[in-house]
This record gives C-alpha cells, structure tokens and sequence, in this order.
C-alpha cells in the first residue's frame, strides 16, 4: 500500500513543516537500509574496515535492527516520513495504554537539523498530552539528537548502557 498515511490527532506542526506520511511496506526496506547507514556513518568512519566490510555490517544490522522491531512491537505504527514528495525518514511509534513510545525516528542526513524532528516530537508530546500519557524513548548517549530531546524536557529514566531510556510528561514538561 503506497497511500499516505492519516495523518494522527494535532499533527498541525509537522503538517505545517512539509511532512508527511505513509504506512512502510516491504518495497520500503532498501530505503530504510540507506537511512539506517546513515545514522552509523560516523561511528564507522573511525574503523579501518573496507567499503565492502562496512555496507556488509550495516545491512545485516539493519537486518536485526528491523526483525527486532517487528517482533517486539507488532501493533506500533509504521511510517516513512516524506516531504515534498521524497522519502526522508522514518517514525515508528508504540501507542501504549500509559505511553506513546518512539521505536525510532530518524531523517537522512540532509534533512537533519532543520526542525523538523522538534516538530513532529513536540505534535507526538502534544498528541500524548491530550490523552494523559507520556512519551518515552531509547536514545543511544552519543547521539546529537540527545540535545534536542533534553531540550523539550525528556529525562532519563534508566541508563541502559549505550542507550538512555528517557520520557517527558506532560506533569513534567
């Protein structure tokens, strides 16, 4: 299916940034695999493997990765997020009874930093709001975004090693 997805409750500011969103199918995984590497690029710069090592390691990671978020969160909404007609990320969001949890989100480097992640975070934070929950994420600690999600208020649960669990509330934000 290739029709765009609804768009969720008050979604008014990642709307009035250009964003918009479709349900991921299988024909979706080449481009997710490119946007998954995309976030590792950094952290494989520094390694002295080939070319051919690294695209190895990342697809079977994204492999895992993917497999993992299937199993674990069967029901999560999973959506690649476009603007201006191109694919240029991915949100997958757990609505849980007590939480909404972002599985992942994530844009292709050149749309980084633009605000359009605090956008559609504070619509997710606005959208949990209105029906009395939190939203929680796994943030890995060297991540850039991690600024970002301090920022507006997310605080960190539990460390988890690599990863902060963090949540906002609407009590505490």
């Amino acid at each position: 299916m290739d029709a765009a997805a609804p768009i969720p409750f008050g979604w008014t500011r990642a709307t009035s940034s250009g964003l918009g969103f479709r349900t991921l199918t299988e024909g979706d995984l080449p481009f997710l695999a490119q946007l998954y590497a995309s976030t590792r690029a950094d952290e494989l710069a520094v390694t002295d493997w080939s070319d051919d090592d690294k695209a190895a390691f990342l697809e079977a990671q994204f492999r895992a990765q993917h497999a993992h978020y299937q199993q674990y969160y069967p029901n999560a909404d999973w959506l690649v997020t476009i603007r201006g007609g191109e694919d240029i990320g991915r949100l997958y969001l757990g609505r849980w009874p007590t939480q909404h949890r972002i599985i992942d989100i994530a844009f292709l480097p050149e749309h980084r930093g633009q605000g359009l992640g605090e956008a559609l975070l504070r619509d997710l934070m606005d959208e949990a709001a209105a029906f009395g929950k939190a939203v929680s994420i796994h943030v890995e600690k060297f991540n850039p975004a991690m600024r970002l999600y301090r920022r507006l208020g997310f605080e960190t649960l539990e460390d988890k090693g690599v990863y902060d669990l963090m949540r906002w509330s609407a009590a505490a934000g």
